[in-house]
């Protein structure tokens, strides 16, 4: 099991990488292609005889969340309220919808099921076409990504060897305090290599605050998703990725981090505060 997972993670990086440098509109194709798998084993983990939320539909917007993105990044007169349109879509669609299915039981509870896998998955990643987009996106996404992916692996290693003190018990027995920690030290280190090699305009000490910051929400995101395999009782969220299980699985550390990372580098950028 550990062999498959480090070989899957080796193949995981390496073409990620090549996704990330060869830029547009790869980058966006494969955002959309994991997003609609992500979002698939999503519906499918949370989906029982009482919840049937809309799953295609789902996934489609999903995809068209992140197409969204691209389209806000790099077209040349983009509509402002494209946004606006599109959330008020999924909100009144399938409330539509529900209305008109023969069983309609628990229909509330489908369309907030159904929301909650657009916005979860589908709204969470097109943050990732808007940190590409920007300048320096390559160096950005790489920044977020490699310590995401680092702070797991590590938190994983450590927590597994000498962890004992149980950070969420009742969440994901599995993890430590001690486990968290070594994963924000990693975070924190590869912060600090991945800012110097692409030349990233952070200081040092927003070097070591990113890294912080990335460690901290890459493992709540982490959490997250352990709790709500916990409420589906599920183990996995599928099988696509030897040692990993499904996409949602390996994804789920870079979600909730993607919106904090690309306000907070909005935010410094408009006070001037990316200097060396």
């Amino acid at each position: 099991m550990v062999i498959r997972r480090i070989i899957t993670g080796v193949l995981i990086a390496i073409f990620v990488a090549f996704i990330i440098w060869f830029g547009e509109p790869w980058f966006t194709i494969a955002a959309c292609m994991v997003a609609a798998v992500a979002t698939f084993e999503f519906y499918r983990m949370v989906k029982t005889e009482y919840v049937q939320p809309l799953s295609y539909f789902g996934i489609a917007c999903s995809v068209i969340f992140i197409a969204n993105a691209y389209y806000i990044a790099y077209a040349p007169s983009p509509y402002p309220c494209t946004f606006s349109i599109l959330f008020a879509s999924i909100t009144v669609i399938p409330l539509i919808w529900v209305l008109f299915r023969r069983n309609k039981d628990n229909s509330f509870i489908n369309w907030g099921w159904t929301l909650a896998g657009i916005l979860y998955i589908g709204w969470l990643m097109s943050f990732y076409v808007l940190i590409r987009s920007m300048e320096n996106g390559i160096g950005w996404v790489l920044l977020v990504l490699s310590c995401t992916a680092l702070c797991d692996v590590f938190a994983y290693a450590v927590g597994s060897t000498v962890g004992k003190h149980a950070l969420a018990a009742s969440v994901s027995p599995g993890k430590t305090w001690e486990g968290a920690a070594g994963g924000l030290a990693a975070s924190i280190v590869f912060a600090l290599i991945v800012s110097t090699l692409f030349n990233l305009p952070l200081s040092y000490w927003q070097m070591i605050i990113a890294g912080i910051i990335i460690g901290i929400f890459s493992q709540i995101g982490d959490l997250v998703e352990s709790l709500l395999k916990r409420n589906m009782n599920a183990k996995d969220t599928g099988h696509l990725l030897p040692g990993h299980g499904g996409i949602l699985d390996r994804i789920d550390s870079h979600l909730l981090i993607a919106p904090v990372a690309y306000y907070l580098i909005v935010l410094l950028i408009n006070q001037g505060w990316l200097s060396r």
